[in-house]
Protein backbone atom coordinates (compact mmCIF):
# COMPACT_ATOMS: atom_id res chain seq x y z
CA UNK A 1 0.00 0.00 0.00
CA UNK A 2 1.36 3.20 -1.01
CA UNK A 3 2.28 6.52 1.37
CA UNK A 4 -0.59 8.14 0.09
CA UNK A 5 -3.25 5.42 1.26
CA UNK A 6 -1.61 4.38 4.36
CA UNK A 7 -3.63 3.32 7.50
CA UNK A 8 -3.19 5.78 10.15
CA UNK A 9 -1.22 2.70 13.40
CA UNK A 10 -1.38 5.39 16.19
CA UNK A 11 -3.28 2.99 17.67
CA UNK A 12 -3.35 -0.85 18.30
CA UNK A 13 -6.36 -2.28 16.63
CA UNK A 14 -5.50 -5.89 17.08
CA UNK A 15 -7.74 -6.59 19.71
CA UNK A 16 -10.50 -4.28 19.34
CA UNK A 17 -13.50 -6.06 16.89
CA UNK A 18 -15.97 -3.45 17.92
CA UNK A 19 -17.21 -0.05 17.90
CA UNK A 20 -17.46 2.24 21.20
CA UNK A 21 -21.15 2.89 21.22
CA UNK A 22 -19.73 6.04 23.47
CA UNK A 23 -18.64 7.31 20.48
CA UNK A 24 -20.68 5.67 17.74
CA UNK A 25 -21.05 8.76 15.50
CA UNK A 26 -18.83 11.33 13.26
CA UNK A 27 -18.07 14.51 15.05
CA UNK A 28 -18.60 16.16 11.73
CA UNK A 29 -21.87 15.14 10.39
CA UNK A 30 -22.50 17.75 7.53
CA UNK A 31 -23.42 15.29 4.30
CA UNK A 32 -22.32 16.35 1.19
CA UNK A 33 -22.19 14.24 -1.96
CA UNK A 34 -18.68 14.16 -3.36
CA UNK A 35 -18.15 10.87 -4.59
CA UNK A 36 -18.28 10.82 -7.97
CA UNK A 37 -17.75 8.33 -11.03
CA UNK A 38 -14.43 8.49 -11.57
CA UNK A 39 -13.98 7.39 -7.90
CA UNK A 40 -15.85 4.76 -8.17
CA UNK A 41 -13.99 3.64 -11.02
CA UNK A 42 -11.07 3.75 -9.10
CA UNK A 43 -12.50 2.13 -5.80
CA UNK A 44 -13.10 -0.68 -8.27
CA UNK A 45 -9.47 -1.54 -9.51
CA UNK A 46 -8.52 -1.74 -5.92
CA UNK A 47 -10.66 -3.89 -4.91
CA UNK A 48 -9.30 -6.02 -8.17
CA UNK A 49 -6.58 -6.88 -5.47
CA UNK A 50 -8.89 -7.05 -2.27
CA UNK A 51 -7.61 -10.55 -1.77
CA UNK A 52 -3.92 -9.52 -1.52
CA UNK A 53 -4.65 -9.15 2.43
CA UNK A 54 -6.52 -11.96 2.89
CA UNK A 55 -5.71 -13.37 6.15
CA UNK A 56 -7.58 -16.09 8.95
CA UNK A 57 -7.38 -13.46 11.44
CA UNK A 58 -9.89 -10.72 9.18
CA UNK A 59 -10.04 -12.52 6.36
CA UNK A 60 -10.43 -9.39 3.79
CA UNK A 61 -10.90 -6.87 5.84
CA UNK A 62 -8.00 -5.25 4.72
CA UNK A 63 -8.63 -5.58 1.51
CA UNK A 64 -11.83 -4.26 1.99
CA UNK A 65 -10.26 -1.08 3.88
CA UNK A 66 -8.03 -0.93 1.13
CA UNK A 67 -11.00 -0.84 -1.41
CA UNK A 68 -12.52 1.98 0.25
CA UNK A 69 -10.23 3.95 1.75
CA UNK A 70 -10.26 6.78 -1.63
CA UNK A 71 -13.67 7.20 -1.02
CA UNK A 72 -13.37 7.82 3.10
CA UNK A 73 -10.33 10.17 2.69
CA UNK A 74 -12.68 12.41 0.53
CA UNK A 75 -15.78 12.02 2.74
CA UNK A 76 -14.53 12.73 6.18
CA UNK A 77 -12.24 15.68 5.73
CA UNK A 78 -11.89 15.29 9.74
CA UNK A 79 -8.94 13.33 10.85
CA UNK A 80 -10.59 11.51 14.26
CA UNK A 81 -13.85 10.90 11.68
CA UNK A 82 -11.44 9.52 9.07
CA UNK A 83 -9.36 7.60 12.14
CA UNK A 84 -13.01 5.72 13.28
CA UNK A 85 -14.02 4.97 9.36
CA UNK A 86 -10.61 3.27 8.05
CA UNK A 87 -11.18 1.62 12.30
CA UNK A 88 -14.17 0.19 11.47
CA UNK A 89 -14.00 -0.59 8.02
CA UNK A 90 -10.87 -3.16 9.38
CA UNK A 91 -13.23 -5.35 10.58
CA UNK A 92 -13.91 -8.93 9.95
CA UNK A 93 -15.42 -9.26 6.33
CA UNK A 94 -15.70 -12.67 4.13
CA UNK A 95 -18.16 -12.47 1.24
CA UNK A 96 -17.46 -13.37 -2.12
CA UNK A 97 -14.66 -11.08 -4.20
CA UNK A 98 -16.30 -11.05 -7.71
CA UNK A 99 -19.89 -9.74 -5.97
CA UNK A 100 -18.55 -7.88 -2.73
CA UNK A 101 -18.84 -4.58 -4.78
CA UNK A 102 -22.71 -4.30 -3.96
CA UNK A 103 -22.08 -4.21 -0.20
CA UNK A 104 -18.94 -2.03 -1.01
CA UNK A 105 -21.29 0.27 -2.99
CA UNK A 106 -23.62 0.50 -0.23
CA UNK A 107 -20.73 1.39 2.24
CA UNK A 108 -19.80 4.09 0.62
CA UNK A 109 -22.94 5.67 0.18
CA UNK A 110 -23.90 5.06 4.06
CA UNK A 111 -20.57 6.78 4.67
CA UNK A 112 -21.04 9.62 2.56
CA UNK A 113 -24.08 10.05 4.28
CA UNK A 114 -22.88 9.86 8.16
CA UNK A 115 -24.66 7.19 8.96
CA UNK A 116 -23.66 5.73 12.63
CA UNK A 117 -20.38 3.29 12.07
CA UNK A 118 -22.38 0.76 13.77
CA UNK A 119 -24.93 0.47 11.58
CA UNK A 120 -22.48 0.50 8.59
CA UNK A 121 -20.81 -2.08 9.83
CA UNK A 122 -24.45 -4.27 10.50
CA UNK A 123 -25.15 -3.93 6.93
CA UNK A 124 -21.86 -5.00 5.97
CA UNK A 125 -22.16 -8.16 8.18
CA UNK A 126 -25.79 -8.72 6.96
CA UNK A 127 -25.15 -8.93 3.34
CA UNK A 128 -22.13 -11.21 3.46
CA UNK A 129 -23.70 -14.28 3.53
CA UNK A 130 -26.49 -13.63 1.11
CA UNK A 131 -23.39 -12.53 -1.34
CA UNK A 132 -21.41 -15.16 -0.90
CA UNK A 133 -24.07 -17.36 -1.15
CA UNK A 134 -24.94 -16.00 -4.49
CA UNK A 135 -21.22 -14.96 -5.50
CA UNK A 136 -20.13 -18.99 -4.62
CA UNK A 137 -23.39 -20.76 -6.35
CA UNK A 138 -23.30 -18.55 -9.28
CA UNK A 139 -19.45 -18.30 -10.09
CA UNK A 140 -18.51 -21.70 -8.60
CA UNK A 141 -21.46 -23.59 -9.86
CA UNK A 142 -22.29 -22.15 -12.97
CA UNK A 143 -19.47 -19.74 -14.96
CA UNK A 144 -16.71 -21.17 -13.85
CA UNK A 145 -17.23 -24.90 -14.95
CA UNK A 146 -19.44 -23.44 -18.26
CA UNK A 147 -16.74 -21.30 -19.18
CA UNK A 148 -14.35 -24.18 -18.65
CA UNK A 149 -15.73 -26.74 -20.16
CA UNK A 150 -16.03 -24.38 -23.63
CA UNK A 151 -12.53 -23.78 -23.35
CA UNK A 152 -11.26 -26.90 -22.40
CA UNK A 153 -13.41 -28.79 -25.67
CA UNK A 154 -11.82 -26.77 -28.02
CA UNK A 155 -8.19 -26.86 -26.36
CA UNK A 156 -8.49 -30.93 -26.41
CA UNK A 157 -9.24 -30.67 -30.58
CA UNK A 158 -5.50 -29.32 -30.44
CA UNK A 159 -6.58 -25.76 -30.63
CA UNK A 160 -4.31 -23.66 -27.96
CA UNK A 161 -7.13 -20.60 -28.40
CA UNK A 162 -8.89 -22.84 -26.07
CA UNK A 163 -7.27 -21.03 -22.98
CA UNK A 164 -7.97 -17.43 -24.15
CA UNK A 165 -11.87 -19.02 -25.12
CA UNK A 166 -11.93 -19.43 -21.33
CA UNK A 167 -10.50 -16.78 -20.12
CA UNK A 168 -12.37 -13.59 -22.44
CA UNK A 169 -15.44 -15.38 -21.72
CA UNK A 170 -15.30 -15.80 -17.88
CA UNK A 171 -13.79 -12.04 -17.44
CA UNK A 172 -16.12 -10.95 -20.02
CA UNK A 173 -19.40 -12.46 -17.31
CA UNK A 174 -17.55 -11.41 -14.35
CA UNK A 175 -15.78 -7.67 -14.77
CA UNK A 176 -18.76 -5.98 -16.07
CA UNK A 177 -20.94 -8.15 -13.76
CA UNK A 178 -18.51 -6.64 -11.11
CA UNK A 179 -18.34 -2.97 -11.65
CA UNK A 180 -21.68 -2.82 -12.49
CA UNK A 181 -22.72 -4.03 -8.82
CA UNK A 182 -20.38 -1.32 -7.40
CA UNK A 183 -22.54 1.65 -9.16
CA UNK A 184 -25.88 -0.38 -8.31
CA UNK A 185 -25.07 -0.61 -4.31
CA UNK A 186 -24.10 2.83 -4.62
CA UNK A 187 -26.68 4.67 -5.91
CA UNK A 188 -29.24 2.15 -4.53
CA UNK A 189 -27.73 3.08 -1.23
CA UNK A 190 -28.08 7.05 -2.05
CA UNK A 191 -31.68 6.30 -2.71
CA UNK A 192 -32.59 4.45 0.03
CA UNK A 193 -30.82 6.58 2.74
CA UNK A 194 -32.41 9.39 1.35
CA UNK A 195 -35.98 7.79 1.68
CA UNK A 196 -35.36 5.77 5.03
CA UNK A 197 -33.02 7.99 7.08
CA UNK A 198 -34.92 8.27 9.77
CA UNK A 199 -35.45 4.26 9.74
CA UNK A 200 -31.21 3.95 9.06
CA UNK A 201 -31.33 2.99 12.93
CA UNK A 202 -33.59 -0.08 12.87
CA UNK A 203 -32.46 -1.16 9.76
CA UNK A 204 -28.83 -1.40 11.14
CA UNK A 205 -30.64 -3.43 14.18
CA UNK A 206 -32.27 -6.13 12.09
CA UNK A 207 -29.52 -6.20 10.13
CA UNK A 208 -27.53 -7.02 13.33
CA UNK A 209 -29.66 -9.54 13.75
CA UNK A 210 -29.23 -11.30 10.56
CA UNK A 211 -25.50 -11.47 10.52
CA UNK A 212 -25.67 -13.12 13.93
CA UNK A 213 -28.00 -15.29 12.23
CA UNK A 214 -25.43 -16.24 9.08
CA UNK A 215 -22.80 -16.61 11.63
CA UNK A 216 -25.06 -19.17 13.59
CA UNK A 217 -25.42 -20.92 10.78
CA UNK A 218 -22.12 -20.82 9.88
CA UNK A 219 -20.78 -22.14 12.83
CA UNK A 220 -23.15 -25.29 12.85
CA UNK A 221 -22.06 -25.86 8.94
CA UNK A 222 -18.18 -25.18 9.09
CA UNK A 223 -16.85 -25.94 12.66
CA UNK A 224 -16.49 -29.25 13.62
CA UNK A 225 -15.82 -30.74 16.49
CA UNK A 226 -16.36 -34.25 18.22
CA UNK A 227 -15.09 -36.64 21.15
CA UNK A 228 -14.32 -40.21 20.16
CA UNK A 229 -14.39 -40.92 24.36
CA UNK A 230 -16.50 -43.76 25.16
CA UNK A 231 -17.03 -45.27 28.26
CA UNK A 232 -17.53 -48.48 29.51
CA UNK A 233 -20.31 -49.56 31.65
CA UNK A 234 -20.25 -53.58 32.43
CA UNK A 235 -20.54 -55.19 29.22
CA UNK A 236 -21.97 -52.10 27.56
CA UNK A 237 -20.13 -49.06 25.80
CA UNK A 238 -21.72 -45.90 25.67
CA UNK A 239 -20.48 -43.43 23.37
CA UNK A 240 -20.00 -40.07 25.21
CA UNK A 241 -20.96 -38.06 21.60
CA UNK A 242 -23.40 -40.08 20.16
CA UNK A 243 -25.03 -41.57 23.35
CA UNK A 244 -25.05 -37.95 25.42
CA UNK A 245 -23.90 -34.90 23.64
CA UNK A 246 -26.03 -35.37 20.58
CA UNK A 247 -29.09 -36.51 22.18
CA UNK A 248 -28.54 -33.19 24.52
CA UNK A 249 -27.83 -30.89 21.64
CA UNK A 250 -26.57 -31.68 18.22
CA UNK A 251 -23.42 -29.62 17.31
CA UNK A 252 -23.21 -28.77 21.08
CA UNK A 253 -19.36 -28.79 21.27
CA UNK A 254 -18.57 -26.57 18.27
CA UNK A 255 -21.26 -23.87 19.55
CA UNK A 256 -18.86 -24.23 23.03
CA UNK A 257 -16.11 -23.70 20.85
CA UNK A 258 -17.36 -20.81 19.52
CA UNK A 259 -18.43 -19.42 22.29
CA UNK A 260 -14.92 -19.63 24.60
CA UNK A 261 -12.77 -18.27 21.35
CA UNK A 262 -15.66 -15.32 21.41
CA UNK A 263 -15.09 -15.11 24.81
CA UNK A 264 -11.25 -15.04 24.67
CA UNK A 265 -11.02 -12.68 22.05
CA UNK A 266 -13.53 -10.39 24.23
CA UNK A 267 -10.46 -10.54 26.99
CA UNK A 268 -7.97 -9.73 24.51
CA UNK A 269 -6.36 -12.52 23.28
CA UNK A 270 -4.89 -12.82 19.93
CA UNK A 271 -6.84 -14.71 16.73
CA UNK A 272 -3.69 -15.94 15.45
CA UNK A 273 -2.42 -17.30 18.96
CA UNK A 274 -6.07 -18.94 19.19
CA UNK A 275 -5.58 -20.31 15.55
CA UNK A 276 -2.77 -21.99 16.47
CA UNK A 277 -4.17 -23.53 19.88
CA UNK A 278 -6.85 -25.15 17.93
CA UNK A 279 -5.01 -26.70 15.51
CA UNK A 280 -2.73 -28.08 18.49
CA UNK A 281 -5.15 -28.70 20.60
CA UNK A 282 -7.59 -30.94 17.20
CA UNK A 283 -4.11 -32.90 16.62
CA UNK A 284 -3.11 -33.44 20.32
CA UNK A 285 -6.69 -34.71 20.87
CA UNK A 286 -6.74 -36.68 18.18
CA UNK A 287 -3.50 -38.39 18.86
CA UNK A 288 -4.61 -39.55 22.55
CA UNK A 289 -7.88 -40.39 21.28
CA UNK A 290 -10.29 -37.49 22.87
CA UNK A 291 -11.12 -36.14 19.52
Amino acid sequence: MSSSTAIPMDEDYSNDHTINLNTDHYQDQSVKKVITKKDLWKIGFRGLLMEGNFNYARMQAGGFCYSISPALKKIHQNPEDLKKALKNNLQFYNANPKLFTLPLGLAIAMEENKEKPSTIASIKAATMGSVSGVGDALDHSVMMPLTLAIGCSIALQGNPLGILVFFVLYQGYRIPMYFWLLFFGYNAGVAALEKLSDQAEKVGRAANLIGLGVIGSMTAKFVKLKTALVVEAGAASISIQTDMLDKIMPNLLPMLLVWLMYYLVKKGKSPTALIFGCLFAGVGGHLIGLL
